[in-house]
């Protein structure tokens, strides 16, 4: 039977009463001022997160040090000039009802901006796994790794001071405690390096310093990584040797995390620590429950929770005190007052995309934001409704854009009507949900058709909007949203029986023989061939025309694509092009030769799609005011859809 019980009964942590088990971890956002202080987006963002009634609140990464500090965006905390702002941070969180902590941090040598200046320090001289190619760090010295438990411990007092209920120092992910920890950053000869109990020292020391400072009843946590989860990395088993030595220190709650920087990119049998789609919730409660364990106080266990009946069975079986979400809380902060409300369907699922949030911050440098939730990031610029003017507003197209425009505009106020010319909404996304774990795209795309028409959308399917319909309806206004469609394949003998595209294989109309040629080593061709890998289909040939695969292999799921794909023995030709299709072959002109390739069953067309144009002229013509949103503007993701979806509804 499914219950809450167990995630709603509060918890004491040292002499702090937490409400409840759901925490909001500690996630950067880039949403800070230039200088560092609290922003009025950090304010609105921390509040809407608040309103899920999470029991506790840690904050994102705040820094203990200006050299230790991850981008200028990131709050800190080194100076008591920090104080005022923090303390505007807790009184919005205490206003709706949670506790909040503090996350103290510095970055070591995973800092891009001070590896760029020669400036980042480490435990030792070793370039980072991601930054490396900037430079190496300097190791600290004596006088500096003191300064630094210093300052953590100075941090954590402003953090009192400013009214916070606890503290967390990061000691995960590849940070500098965690540099210490490992022996691939810290082959230092003094006091802080050696064996792992030596290597453990800084983390155990800033414990020490912090509870020295804070006084016996403030509750510490600590975040660590399990197991380092890279090649000749630390384990579980080394962990559990030192986590009476934390509690010992000061820990009085333990947040269990996996991973390093780096963890991906320089080993793929290790488990990524973006946790992408293909990962199940819960993925790693095996190593907070051996903390816990060894530990003897609360442990929190992370690993892309969405489902609060789910979190409450981790909490049952003993896996976990306390369940750490933080994506879905992007995705959706009401996820739990859904499920108390009895309609857990209502909630949008995180899709673990990444784009807005890990690899939006980590791989472009930007401020946080969410693929199924225009409202996040953009609090401050999101609007409340309803709209001053009421207007009669089309959206032709029931895609990812088309969908997320809708419920925008009806959401403030206008009369909303959405034509989709297939017979089921979900555009393109239709047929990414059909590839191996992406399941939950077609749950998204039913959870937000849904929730238009909750919000009286007129969602009218099977229907092609014409110019004498629109002339006839004369709306006040037109977002276009009509997608894509299939690009045009340029090889001789496209027209061959043996030829097919992507969407056909996807949606099970042509059942393929083998070997398979898949024509573009996209996303759209390598999950195709990820698809047939699940059905059975061995002998595939992607071929892609670019000199390089345009799926990031350091992105979430493009490095398990890439993994799979690899491991099953896919032949990938790179810097290609198919000149010639025939019954049984395909000719490919790589390097400035031809290379022949047979026997060929069936070739693959996944080389993309072009931008729908009709409408936009009419419109034009017509002087209606139109807005052209999505892949009906350029092929893109997910997050550029909504974003662009979202804001035309804003601005009728």
């Amino acid at each position: 039977m499914k219950t809450l019980e167990h995630l709603l009964s509060p918890i004491k942590v040292r002499s702090l009463k937490i409400p409840n088990r759901l925490v909001l971890p500690p996630m950067g956002t880039a949403l800070g001022n230039a200088d560092s202080t609290v922003s009025e987006a950090n304010l609105a963002y921390i509040k809407r997160r608040a309103e899920s009634g999470a029991g506790l609140i840690i904050t994102e990464i705040t820094e203990v040090h200006p050299l230790g500090s991850a981008s200028p965006r990131c709050i800190g905390v080194w100076d008591d000039k920090f104080i005022p702002g923090l303390s505007k941070l807790a009184d919005v969180v205490h206003a709706q009802g949670s506790k909040i902590a503090m996350q103290l941090h510095h970055t070591g040598r995973e800092n891009y901006l001070l590896q760029k200046k020669n400036k980042a320090l480490a435990p030792s001289a070793i370039p980072s796994y991601i930054f490396g190619f900037l430079g190496t760090p300097r190791e600290m010295t004596l006088a500096e790794v003191e300064e630094t438990i210093v300052a953590f411990g100075s941090a954590a007092l402003r953090a009192r001071k400013a009214g916070f209920d606890a503290v967390e120092l990061h000691g995960a992910h590849g940070y500098l405690l965690m540099q210490f920890l490992s022996a691939l950053s810290n082959q230092r000869k003094d006091q802080y390096g050696g064996d792992f109990r030596g290597r453990a020292r800084f983390m155990i020391e800033c414990l020490r310093e912090v509870r020295r400072q804070v006084g016996t009843d403030f509750p510490v946590s600590i975040r660590i990584s399990g197991e380092e989860c890279i090649r000749d990395g630390y384990t579980i088993s080394d962990m559990e040797t030192i986590i009476p030595d934390l509690v010992t220190a000061g820990a009085d709650l333990i947040n269990v995390s996996f991973g390093t920087h780096g963890s991906p990119a320089v080993n793929i049998d290790t488990p990524n620590p973006s946790a992408p789609v293909e990962y199940t919730p819960g993925f790693k409660s095996h190593l907070s429950r051996r903390v816990k364990e060894a530990a003897g106080v609360p442990v929190i266990s992370v690993g892309r929770y969405t489902d609060p009946y789910f979190m409450d069975e981790v909490i049952a079986r003993g896996d976990a005190d306390m369940i750490a979400v933080a994506r879905q809380h992007l995705a959706d902060p009401d996820f739990l007052k859904n499920a108390l409300a009895g309609h857990p369907e209502d909630t949008l699922e995180c899709l673990a995309c990444n784009q807005g949030c890990i690899e939006r911050l980590s791989l472009e440098a930007l401020p946080i934001r969410c693929a199924i939730n225009p409202q996040t990031g953009q609090e401050l610029m999101y609007p409340a409704g309803p709209a001053s003017v009421l207007r009669k507003v089309w959206v032709v197209g029931g895609g990812p854009a088309g969908l997320t425009a809708a419920h925008e505009a009806a959401r403030l106020g206008h009369q909303v009507t959405l034509f989709e010319q297939e017979n089921q909404t979900g555009g393109n996304v239709r047929y990414a949900a059909k590839a191996p774990h992406k399941e939950v795209y077609g749950r998204y795309i039913r959870t937000l058709t849904a929730r238009c028409q909750r919000q009286g959308v007129d969602i009218q399917t099977g229907v092609e909007v014409t110019e004498a319909m629109i002339e006839a309806g004369k709306p006040d206004a037109v977002i276009l949203a009509i997608g894509a469609g299939k690009a045009d394949c340029p090889a001789e003998g496209i027209d061959a029986p043996v030829v097919c595209d992507a969407w056909q294989i996807l949606d099970g109309t042509v059942v393929p023989k083998e070997p398979v040629v898949v024509i573009g080593g996209g996303l759209v061709g390598m999950e195709t061939a990820d698809f047939l890998l699940e059905k059975g289909v061995r002998n595939i040939t992607i071929v892609e025309m670019l000199p390089a695969s345009p799926v990031l292999a350091l992105a979430a799921h493009g490095y398990m694509l890439h993994k799979r794909l690899r491991a099953a023995g896919i032949a990938l030709m790179l810097g290609a092009r198919v000149k010639k299709i025939e019954e049984n072959a395909v000719t490919v002109e790589v390097g400035g030769e031809e290379k022949r390739l047979e026997p060929v069953a069936q070739v693959i067309v996944a080389i993309g799609v072009t931008p729908r144009t009709s409408l936009k002229e009419m419109l034009s013509k017509h002087g209606i005011r139109h807005f052209v949103v999505g892949d009906a503007s350029a092929p893109r993701r997910i997050i550029e859809a909504t974003t662009e979806g979202a804001k035309a509804a804003w601005e009728i």
